[in-house]
């Protein structure tokens, strides 16, 4: 089976995201690159996650050709493989439809730094305009809007986060939940105070060390 480790951390990850609520049902997909093959181990289309196999996970070329794998592939595969072309630095997607960021993707609104987490994505999450999933206007929406950051929301629809990773990306996730959903209950009550510029760039160059770190 090629790329089996990649194939197996898919169908691990895919509970993952759906243990921590990021998603329901079949909804939602991610992916992961090999470098070393450049070859995409990605979810397939319909299957639910606790009943997905490594034998289930698609495996594609860069170009979108399948060469291993029965199923039908996600169909948002189209940004997947336009993420990893358009940023050397990403080798795992996630795509979300947690319940919170998708509030904000719905209200069309970017999640500003109202919470210093929201630099695991960056100075704040952008927001890519709306365009029907599986098409290339999506594949192409997300890569214009997502430039340098780690997240971003789709319009009417979720959040992709991206990293080096399959754990990166879903941490990726997550943080960017906690936030929306903390932004999302601030606004109820008052107006949010938004970090400034400088305090989001000392955030983010503190997050360089951050985590374990070689002994």
């Amino acid at each position: 089976m090629k790329i089996a480790r990649q194939r197996e951390d898919v169908v691990d990850f895919g509970i993952k995201m759906l243990e921590a609520g990021l998603t329901c049902g079949t909804g939602g997909n991610l992916s992961v690159l090999d470098p070393d093959q450049n070859l995409v181990a990605i979810t397939p289309s319909g299957i639910p996650y606790p009943e997905m196999a490594p034998e289930d996970v698609l495996v594609m070329t860069l170009e979108g050709d399948v060469i291993e794998g029965d199923r039908k592939p996600s169909s948002e595969a189209g940004f997947h493989l336009a993420l990893y072309h358009h940023r050397p630095d990403v080798q795992a997607v996630v795509h979300t439809h947690s319940v919170y960021a998708t509030t904000f993707a719905c209200l069309n609104r970017e999640i500003l730094p109202v919470h210093y987490l929201v630099g695991f994505s960056g100075h704040k999450v952008p927001l890519a305009p709306y365009a029907t999933y599986g098409t290339k206007e999506l594949a192409d929406s997300i890569v214009q809007h997502i430039r340098n950051y780690n997240a971003v929301l789709l319009a009417n629809h979720g959040l992709v986060s991206v990293g080096k990773d399959l754990m990166s990306a879903l941490n990726v996730a997550q943080e960017i939940e906690f936030v929306a959903r903390v932004y999302y209950q601030a606004q109820s009550i008052g107006d949010p105070v938004i970090l400034a510029q400088d305090q989001m760039d000392e955030v983010i160059e503190k997050f360089k060390d951050y985590g374990p770190q070689p002994k």
